[in-house]
C-alpha cells in the first residue's frame, strides 16, 4: 500500500459547514462542549462529545456514549447534512489564524507505515485513552478526529496543493475562535496520482498531534485484520485519517511553566543556585525568549532573563538539547526538586496561546511562585527526536490553529 491515498471522505453537504465544524475532542471538557453545541443540533461535538446528549453526570466511557455518537452520526447523514464522495479524492485544507495561513493534504494515511516507524512518532500514549478512541472508531465504524502530520519539504507537492485552492472552495467555515476552515476537492487525477508518488517517494512523515487517534487506528486494524479472512490491504481500515502539512508552515507556540513553591528556598538562594547552569539579566519586561536556549523567569513580581550555559548544551543528544529538557535537567529538577513533571502537582503547564500575562497573573495571584518562558521547540527537533525513535519530554509542543473536527471523515 502506498504512504498515503486518496478515500471518499464524510464531509459537510454544500453549505452546511459552518453548522457543523468544532473543536477537536480533546480540546474541551464535556460542560464546554455542552456549552459550545447548545442551539447547533449539527455541531460535530455531538459525535466528537456525544455524552452532551446524555443526562449530565453519565460516564464519558460508558458504553451507551459511544453507541450515542453513532446514532447521532447516522441521523446527520439521513438528514443530508453529511454526505459521503461517491469516488476517492485527496483534500486540500488550509487553516487561517489572524496572518497565519497553512495548506496541506486531507488523506488516509497506511497503517503498515505507522506499524513500521515510517510515520513516526514523538510521544508515549495511555492505554486508557487509546481505548476510548479504539471504542469510538469501533462503534461508529468511522474515524472522526484526524491526526496532524508534517510532510519533510517537497515543493511539488505545495505547488499541487496552491494550484488546487486556487478553485473556489468546497467547504468553508469560520469556527467559534475566528479561525477559517476551507476544504478543495482534489478532482483532477492526474495530481491525485503525483501526489501518491510524490509522497511515497518520502523517507517518512511525523506525527504532531494526535498519538493516540493513530495507535487506535493501528489496533483497530490488526483486529480487523484478524477478524478477515479475506483481508486484502485495501480495506479502508488498513489507513488512518490524517491532514498532512508541509513543516516549514506548520507552527509550535511556546509551552511555559508555573510551580507552586520555591522547594524550601529563599528568594536570594534560588536565583544564586540558578546562577550555577544559567546566565541572570534583570529585564524591564516580560521575557519572551528569542532564541533557544533563552528563557524567562518570572518571580516576585519581577522578570529575569537566563541564556543557558553552553557547555550544559548536549549536541549530539536530540531530547537532552531540547529547551524543554535543558530546563528540566539544570533547574526545575535540581533546583525546584520536580524530578517528575509528568505526575508532580507542583508544576502545570500553560500553552503559549495564552500570552506571557496569563503567566504574570498566576503568580501575582498567588497561587504560583514562579513562572518560566521558554521558546517554542523548532519542528525540526521534533523531527530529529523522531527519527532518533526517541521520545519528547512532556508538554513540549502546543500546536496552532488546531484542526476542526468534521471538515472530513473516514468511514471503515
Amino acid at each position: 500500500m502506498s504512504l498515503i491515498r486518496p478515500f471518499p471522505a464524510l464531509r459537510p453537504a454544500p453549505g452546511r459547514a459552518a453548522e457543523v465544524v468544532a473543536p477537536p475532542y480533546d480540546v474541551l471538557t464535556t460542560e464546554e462542549a455542552r456549552v459550545r453545541a447548545r442551539g447547533k443540533p449539527y455541531s460535530f461535538l455531538h459525535i466528537s462529545k456525544p455524552e452532551i446528549d446524555l443526562p449530565e453526570g453519565t460516564d464519558p466511557y460508558a458504553a451507551e456514549v459511544y453507541k450515542k455518537a453513532a446514532e447521532n452520526l447516522k441521523a446527520m447523514i439521513a438528514a443530508g447534512v453529511l454526505k459521503q464522495d461517491e469516488a476517492a479524492y485527496y483534500y486540500v485544507y488550509r487553516i487561517q489564524m489572524g496572518a497565519h495561513v497553512q495548506t496541506g493534504i486531507v488523506a488516509a494515511a497506511s497503517v503498515a507505515d505507522y506499524d513500521t516507524n515510517r510515520i513516526r512518532k514523538h510521544e508515549f500514549t495511555r492505554p486508557d485513552k487509546e481505548d476510548d478512541r479504539v471504542r469510538q472508531i469501533d462503534t461508529t465504524n468511522a474515524q472522526t478526529g484526524p491526526v496532524l502530520l508534517a510532510y519533510p519539504d517537497q515543493p511539488e507537492v505545495d505547488a499541487i496543493l496552491a494550484k488546487t485552492a486556487q478553485a473556489s472552495p468546497d467547504s468553508d467555515a469560520v469556527a467559534d475562535d475566528g479561525v477559517k476552515h476551507t476544504l478543495w476537492v482534489m478532482r483532477d487525477a492526474v495530481d491525485i496520482a503525483r501526489i501518491t508518488a510524490l509522497f511515497d517517494a518520502m523517507h517518512a512523515l511525523y506525527i504532531a498531534d494526535g498519538h493516540h487517534r493513530s495507535a487506535s487506528a493501528s489496533r483497530i486494524c490488526a483486529s480487523r485484520k484478524a477478524a478477515n479472512p479475506g483481508h486484502r490491504g485495501a480495506e479502508p481500515y488498513n489507513a488512518f485519517l490524517s491532514v498532512i502539512f508541509p513543516a516549514h508552515e506548520m507552527r509550535i507556540l511556546d509551552y511555559n511553566r508555573v510551580i507552586k513553591d520555591l522547594n524550601g528556598l529563599s528568594e536570594e538562594t534560588l536565583l544564586e543556585k540558578i546562577r550555577a547552569s544559567f546566565e541572570i539579566t534583570p529585564a524591564s519586561g516580560a521575557v519572551k525568549p528569542a532564541r533557544p536556549g533563552q528563557f524567562g523567569l518570572y518571580l516576585a513580581g519581577k522578570w529575569y532573563q537566563l541564556a543557558i550555559k553552553p557547555e550544559l548544551i548536549p549536541s549530539s543528544d536530540p531530547v537532552g538539547r531540547l529547551d524543554v529538557s535543558l530546563l528540566q535537567n539544570n533547574l526545575i529538577g535540581p533546583v525546584l526538586g520536580i524530578t517528575d513533571p509528568r505526575r508532580d502537582k507542583r508544576i502545570d503547564f500553560v500553552g503559549g496561546i495564552r500570552g506571557l500575562t496569563e503567566l504574570e497573573k498566576r503568580v501575582n495571584s498567588g497561587e504560583m511562585a514562579l513562572a518560566l518562558s521558554l521558546h517554542p521547540t523548532r519542528m525540526e527537533d521534533l523531527m530529529a527526536v523522531a527519527d532518533a525513535n526517541e521520545v519528547m519530554p512532556p508538554k513540549s509542543t502546543w500546536f496552532e490553529p488546531k484542526l476542526a473536527d468534521g471538515m472530513a471523515s473516514h468511514l471503515l
